[in-house]
């Protein structure tokens, strides 16, 4: 049976594999959007969003979304794999992975593992392999920054461009209706012989 610890870490991971990390959420989504999109491939039963403490300037959402069982979670990852998930009508895709263990502030110990925390000093010999660890997080903290802002700038293109779409298309419906509120498509309809009635002549 194992003791207790295991027994408890043991159901934190079943736990965990019902459960999917999502990010690039438009910032308008909230519990009902996500639950609403996934009723049809599940049931969630817990959201949990996270703060974006790294990149105050990124507007986007991170949520832990927990479904009634595995199969419902790798469903929707297998949705959110095939093709672009929007939420919100932002122009941005939904992300999606399943969770991992290190996600969860308020998990279990892991059986086994010990963790010894200690300050280095210059002469140690580990000194120099904590320098390079923190050189090498920096550094992709630093990539990671310059690719969201990178993502960041073609959201903002995309979504320009579709609402210049949009409002094209708003001044060809206005330009229809003002045509046929005052009589001009009835006078086009009969100088080019074209019949603009839905019953086909009959």
């Amino acid at each position: 049976m194992g003791s207790k610890e295991e027994r408890e870490y043991a159901v934190f991971l079943d736990k965990v594999k019902r459960i999917l990390y999502l990010d690039n959420l438009s910032p308008q989504v909230n519990d009902a959007v996500i639950k609403t999109a996934f009723e049809q491939y599940g049931t969630v039963t817990k959201i949990q969003f996270i703060p974006n403490y790294t990149e105050p300037q990124y507007n986007g959402k991170f949520a832990l979304v927990e479904l009634e069982n595995e199969k419902q979670a790798k469903e929707i990852l297998k949705v959110l794999s095939s093709y672009p998930f929007m939420m919100s009508g932002m122009p941005r895709p939904v992300r999606g992975r399943p969770a991992e263990p290190e996600m969860f502030d308020e998990r279990p110990p892991k059986p086994g593992r010990e963790i010894h925390l200690y300050w280095l000093d210059p002469n140690d010999p580990d000194f120099e392999v904590g320098q390079k660890l923190k050189n090498l997080a920096k550094k992709q903290i630093a990539e990671q920054s310059f690719l969201l802002k990178k993502q960041i700038e073609e959201e903002e293109k995309l979504s320009r461009q579709q609402a210049e779409a949009l409002k094209a298309h708003y001044q060809k419906f206005d330009m229809m209706d003002s045509l046929v509120a005052d009589g001009s498509s009835k006078r086009l309809s009969r100088y080019y012989g074209v019949n603009l009635t839905d019953d086909k002549g009959l």
